[in-house]
């Protein structure tokens, strides 16, 4: 390591008390013998003590029934969660427009983005209507232990089978806290279509649990998986089955199912043999997991509030023009949301 990547230093040990979670970026968060001492450990702790702090202040949001399944399971599932005549609002203003959007690709995988903006949301009342719906912002807040604005937008994942690994089908663990992602299916998810997978409990931090965790940072910042590297740790069946948790359940859903998660539970992307199409609203949600409180969130601030995506792709687009520094986030101009109709 060079002399001048220590100036660095102040900024990896404010990471170590925030949401950083890359253990190969930050040398302080890889480092083995700290965390042969504990660091990894002691955050892992700290923050899902915090966590459970902050969702006994976010509990009389939920209902009583929702909270209890979400507490044993780690994830809400909702049928038809818009009424028929929402929902079929919901798709004529989705499907067929053109939208500014971004694509990654990742193996066989291709994710697209599309930022909705205040002036996109003002134009598509039924689209604004669901993503600042009340019901679904109160379980994100509470799978993601969180107060504050997630993160909307639409996206839709074309896989079109071709041998290259995507890492979405590993299954894995987002990061070292609380964190939530959900997802608004606006067709049929079936078997056969690559449906999102989640190991029901594994958002508890069992004392098994905690000892993985432990275990995967000693050696993560040297493994050849980035992903794993970057603190997104993954997991097997064999390790699954020894912290005694069951196998992925598959999440096949009707349309207009919304299902929220703590994606610090284990979770992916089932692999598919068939080209498919998958069409979400999507949020997710993530936070300093040190802080105490549920509220004092800077993504709800007027002129933050609902840009915070297009105001991380201009600051992308920023870098690349004069950094010269690309991003795995491609633009690809206006393009209507693709559905199951288009395969």
């Amino acid at each position: 390591m060079s002399a001048l990547s220590y100036l660095s230093a102040p900024l990896w040990l404010l990471g170590v008390f925030g949401a950083e979670k890359s253990l190969r970026k930050n040398p302080i968060l890889g480092n083995e013998n700290l965390n042969r001492r504990g660091l990894h450990k002691k955050r892992v702790q700290i923050a899902a003590n915090l966590a459970a702090h902050r969702r006994k202040r976010l509990a009389p949001s939920l209902s009583a029934e929702d909270r209890e399944f979400f507490d044993e399971n780690g994830y809400f599932v909702t049928r038809n969660f818009l009424s028929d005549e929402h929902f079929q609002a919901l798709k004529a203003e989705v499907f067929g427009k053109p939208f500014e959007a971004r694509e990654m690709r990742q193996g066989d995988a291709v994710t697209r983005m599309t930022p909705v903006p205040p002036n996109v949301l003002d134009a598509n009342p039924a689209l604004a209507s669901a993503l600042r719906d009340k019901r679904a912002l109160a379980q994100i807040r509470y799978a993601a232990s969180q107060g504050g604005q997630p993160i909307g937008f639409l996206q839709t994942v074309a896989v079109e089978p071709s041998g290259k690994r995507d890492p979405q089908t590993d299954v894995h663990s987002d990061t070292f806290h609380a964190t939530s992602k959900a997802w608004l299916f606006l067709e049929d998810v079936a078997e056969e279509d690559g449906p999102f997978c989640f190991v029901p409990g594994s958002h508890k931090l069992t004392d098994e649990r905690l000892e993985w965790q432990h275990q995967c940072s000693l050696s993560a910042s040297q493994d050849s998986n980035s992903h794993h590297a970057s603190g997104s740790f993954r997991i097997g069946a064999a390790d699954l089955q020894s912290l005694g948790l069951p196998q992925p359940k598959r999440m096949a859903v009707p349309a207009n199912t919304l299902i929220v998660a703590d994606t610090f539970a284990f979770h992916g992307r089932t692999p598919s043999d068939k080209p498919t199409v998958r069409c979400e609203l999507h949020w997710h949600m993530r936070r300093n997991p040190f802080l105490p409180w549920t509220g004092l969130d800077f993504k709800s601030l007027p002129g933050v509030r609902e840009r915070e995506l297009q105001l991380f792709m201009g600051y992308l687009d920023a870098r690349k023009k004069y950094l010269n520094k690309d991003s795995i986030w491609k633009p690809v101009g206006a393009v209507p949301v693709n559905s199951k109709a288009h395969i």
